[in-house]
C-alpha cells in the first residue's frame, strides 16, 4: 500500500508524538507502520510495514488524534468493531462563526455534561474540535449518536434528544430478546 499523507492541526502534533515519542512509537508498533511527522506543517506520513488493515487503522488513529481525541480514546480504533465518523458542523451553520460557536456550545454543554451524556447514552466517544464533531464507536452506536447530534445542531432541546435516545435504546434492547 502506498504511503498516506494526512494533515493534522499543528496544536495536535504534541498529542500525536506523546512524551518522548511514546504515543507515536506505540501506534507504529501496534499497527506495524512507520509514522513521519513534520511539526512545522502538520503533515503526517504513514507508511505500511504490515498488512493494509493495520495501515488503515493507523490512518484513522492519526485522524482521530488530529480531531481532538486523546491518544487513549483514539486507540479504541484498533478494535475491529470500532469506527471513526467526522461531522462538519458548518453543514448546519454555514460560514457564520457565531453560529459555529453556538452550535459547538450546545453539543458540549455546561462543563461538558451534554457531550458526556451523549457518550453514555450512545456508548460512543465524542470529540468536538474546531469545525468538526467526531465519533468513535460501533456502527450502530455511531448512527444513533449522529442522529442525536444532528437533532441538537438543528435546534432540538437537550431533553427531547435524551428522551429520543432512551426510546431508541429501549427499542433496540427489546429487538434483541
Amino acid at each position: 500500500m502506498e504511503p498516506t499523507l494526512i494533515k493534522i492541526p499543528k496544536d495536535r502534533i504534541g498529542a500525536l508524538i506523546g512524551k518522548n515519542g511514546k504515543t507515536k512509537n506505540k501506534i507504529e508498533k501496534l499497527t506495524q507502520t512507520e509514522i513521519k511527522i513534520d511539526s512545522r506543517t502538520g503533515d503526517v506520513e504513514i507508511i505500511a510495514k504490515g498488512d493494509d488493515l493495520m495501515h488503515l487503522k493507523a490512518i484513522n488513529i492519526v485522524k482521530a488524534i488530529g480531531r481532538g481525541f486523546s491518544p487513549e480514546n483514539a486507540m479504541l480504533l484498533l478494535e475491529d468493531e470500532n469506527y471513526l465518523e467526522i461531522i462538519n458542523i458548518q453543514e448546519f451553520t454555514g460560514k457564520s462563526k457565531k453560529a459555529l460557536i453556538q452550535k459547538r456550545g450546545r453539543l458540549i454543554g455546561r462543563k461538558g455534561l451534554a457531550r458526556k451524556k451523549l457518550e453514555e447514552l450512545t456508548n460512543t466517544v465524542i470529540s468536538v474540535y474546531g469545525k468538526t464533531i467526531s465519533i468513535i464507536g460501533k456502527p450502530e452506536d455511531i448512527s444513533l449518536a449522529r442522529e442525536a447530534i444532528e437533532m441538537l445542531l438543528e435546534g432540538a432541546k437537550h431533553s427531547t434528544v435524551y428522551d429520543f435516545l432512551k426510546r431508541k435504546i429501549l427499542a433496540r434492547s427489546t429487538e434483541v430478546f
